[in-house]
């Protein structure tokens, strides 16, 4: 079998020097795929992907074990930039955008690093306005002044004028309106098979991720406690219960209820 594109390779994460929040994640990403990272707040969605991406740094927090490979190439001690360089960017939780800007303008910071000339960023620009009529629409509004749902498609289009191969998508349905979600939802899609972009996306709302991912990781205290296809996952009767909210009581973490030893004979 083909290499995959990304290869995380039983890494532990350390913040603060003390704070052990990964132990020991593995996952691939193939090229042109659609992976979610899945779990509750806290289970190490998104320093997963700030390990892939270098943002540990900022955090005080390392890679001490493992490793991640990109095309078979060791991955973390590059900066960010170096990474960007590589086709893999980052789009962080919470619609990070530059406030002041216009969408235009925020847009356009996202195209800073490329080096194939004005002709192919402004192709790039129309392509972005194409996938995200709306931008288009309110290109001379001040980010400030936009809705979130239109802040959340800034800053995936930000990440898109940089040409990526592959996008790490952080929360991208948090205090977004359902409509919204769906909406953005189906613009990953759209780019995925369009344009070939990769996605590795950490997302909280599972039943939405698997409806749209080609592959699934669930996270719980910093391990994954289980994978498997997309279509696979949506039918697993342990993430029914634990994660879509069928069978009674919502989301519950597998170590709340007795069956959990019988059942994880997905752990290793």
């Amino acid at each position: 079998m083909d290499k995959p594109l990304l290869d995380v390779n039983g890494i532990e994460v350390i913040y603060n020097h003390v704070i052990l929040v990964l132990k020991g994640v593995s996952l691939q990403v193939r090229e042109g795929s659609v992976v979610a990272l899945l779990g509750g707040n806290g289970a190490g969605k998104t320093t997963t992907l700030r390990a892939v991406s270098n943002l540990l740094e900022g955090e005080r927090g390392e890679v001490t074990k493992g490793a991640i490979e990109l095309r078979g190439e060791r991955i973390e001690k590059l900066s960010t930039a170096a990474m960007v360089e590589r086709g893999v960017v980052q789009v962080m939780e919470g619609r990070h955008c530059f406030a002041h800007l216009t969408i235009e303008e925020n847009l356009m910071t996202g195209a800073y690093t490329r080096r194939d000339g004005r002709a192919a960023v402004a192709a790039t620009l129309d392509k972005v306005y194409g996938y995200f009529p709306r931008l288009k629409t309110r290109r001379s509004s001040q980010a400030a002044y936009t809705s979130g749902g239109e802040q959340q498609m800034c800053a995936i289009g930000r990440a898109l004028m940089a040409n990526p191969k592959m996008v790490l998508l952080d929360e991208p349905s948090m205090g977004l309106a359902p409509q919204i979600v769906e909406e953005v939802f189906e613009i990953v899609r759209d780019l995925n098979a369009k344009e070939g972009t990769t996605f590795l996306l950490a997302e909280q709302n599972t039943s939405m991720a698997l409806r749209y991912a080609d592959y699934g990781y669930i996270l719980e205290n910093g391990r994954v406690v289980m994978d498997g296809a997309a279509a696979e996952l949506r039918e697993n009767e342990d993430v029914k219960e634990f994660y879509l909210g069928v069978g009674g009581e919502g989301r519950r973490s597998f170590k709340d209820v007795k069956s959990y030893k019988r059942r994880k004979r997905w752990l290793a």
